[in-house]
């Protein structure tokens, strides 16, 4: 029986096809054809189920609601787009960990009709932004939900680099890197740095050392308005990358830097009604389970 729902039109967006993400997405398809919506797969996914897809900016254009197929990486990917236009994003987990996609393709159908039925949490999250310069030049910049992240490019080497918050001087290190991560990030690449575990609904954001020359320099959390410079020494002929959620890069040398700030649009995400935050972490980093 068809649901009537205020989510009238719904973007369905994937990651390359593998037998799991074929199965699930044409079930999915199927399943919400018969409800009174539009529905708009991106062109991976309509390739999959010999559709007419739709190009990321059109559908940016019209729907209200978008359903990710896949796993963690790719609701990173199109989460960043999405929260330009404030859109909601529901999550069916196709990947290993799924902190993000939380929606088993086992209970997909009952939970899209909760949703559509107007039964669910939602949750904003927080992302960053960040612009590279070398002097007054910009070199360019990206957004980041989990992270944005300085590292060594080529070699096994350490890299220096001065930290300064809101213009007021930090320190000066020597590391393999730094992670800038927010709440959201906090599970990924700045947990396995030894960074703590942030609750979404923090107005934070922690910035933790990569295998640090000086063992003092521990991770430090900050408020999340706060302006972050890391800036790479010069005199150390040690080039680097800063990456953003690992999925986009800008290369760069001694003397150039980076200005990081909570991006003003937070990403909307769409959970089940009985989405707990810490039966997630419990489920994902084996909490609780007796040897």
């Amino acid at each position: 029986m068809p649901i009537s729902t205020t989510f009238k039109t719904i973007g369905i967006f994937t990651k390359q096809h593998d037998e799991r993400i074929d199965e699930t997405l044409k079930t999915l398809i199927a399943h919400l054809k018969p409800h009174d919506v539009a529905i708009m797969v991106d062109e991976s996914g309509a390739r999959i189920c010999s559709l007419d897809g739709y190009c990321h900016e059109e559908m940016m254009q019209q729907i209200d609601l978008a359903i990710v197929v896949g796993g963690d990486g790719t609701l990173l990917r199109t989460g960043r787009i999405l929260a330009n236009y404030n859109i909601p994003i529901l999550g069916i987990n196709l990947g290993r960990l799924g902190f993000l996609v939380d929606v088993s393709p086992v209970d997909m159908g009952i939970i899209i009709d909760q949703v559509l039925s107007g039964e669910y949490l939602k949750e904003e999250r927080t992302l960053l932004k960040a612009q590279v310069f070398r002097g007054e030049e910009l070199l360019g910049g990206d957004d980041a939900l989990n992270d944005v992240v300085f590292h060594v490019r080529n070699e096994v080497r350490m890299i220096e680099f001065t930290t300064h918050i809101n213009d007021t001087f930090v320190n000066t290190q020597r590391a393999d890197g730094i992670v800038i991560a927010t709440p959201t990030g906090s599970t990924a690449y700045s947990l396995s740095s030894g960074g703590p575990i942030l609750h979404p609904g923090l107005d934070a954001v922690i910035l933790v050392p990569i295998c640090p020359h000086t063992l003092s320099h521990r991770p430090i959390a900050i408020q999340a308005s706060d302006t972050i410079k890391i800036a790479l020494c010069e005199g150390r002929n040690s080039d680097a990358r800063i990456s953003f959620d690992g999925q986009s890069h800008i290369d760069i040398v001694p003397g150039d830097h980076a200005v990081i700030q909570k991006k003003q649009q937070a990403m909307t995400l769409i959970h089940p009604k009985n989405y707990d935050y810490y039966h997630i972490l419990r489920a994902k980093l084996h909490w609780s389970v007796q040897p």
